[in-house]
């Protein structure tokens, strides 16, 4: 019950702020709370989230009760360009791509500890 992306274009810093959002909620609230997020990626994750859960549909699991186990982002490749600036000089710029992964699971029961 995974799903992964590679080299999403846009800085992990940005990206962790909506997996930070929903991390640990249910795949349902996640993806209401996904919808009304006004940021670039939260796009991307919907369909993260319902590639993992479609992945879980495969192993025979109840999707309803599925939570986020954990959200990761890490920093991917580096595209390096240059800006002209002023008397010839030129600047570097440092495009910086983001690696996601999902991991859905479900929700440990107290009794079992």
């Amino acid at each position: 019950m995974k799903a992964s992306l590679s080299n999403f274009r846009q800085s992990p810093q940005k990206v962790r702020l909506v997996a930070n959002a929903i991390r640990g909620k249910k795949v349902a609230v996640a993806r209401r709370a996904l919808s009304f997020l006004p940021k670039k990626s939260s796009p991307m994750f919907q369909k993260l989230l319902d590639s993992a859960v479609a992945n879980a549909k495969g192993m025979d699991v109840n999707t309803d009760e599925l939570i986020i186990k954990s959200v990761s982002v890490d920093k991917g490749l580096v595209i390096r360009r240059y800006k002209p600036m002023a008397r010839g000089r030129a600047a570097g710029v440092r495009k910086t791509r983001s690696m996601v992964s999902i991991v859905l699971g479900l929700p440990e029961d107290p009794k079992r500890k």
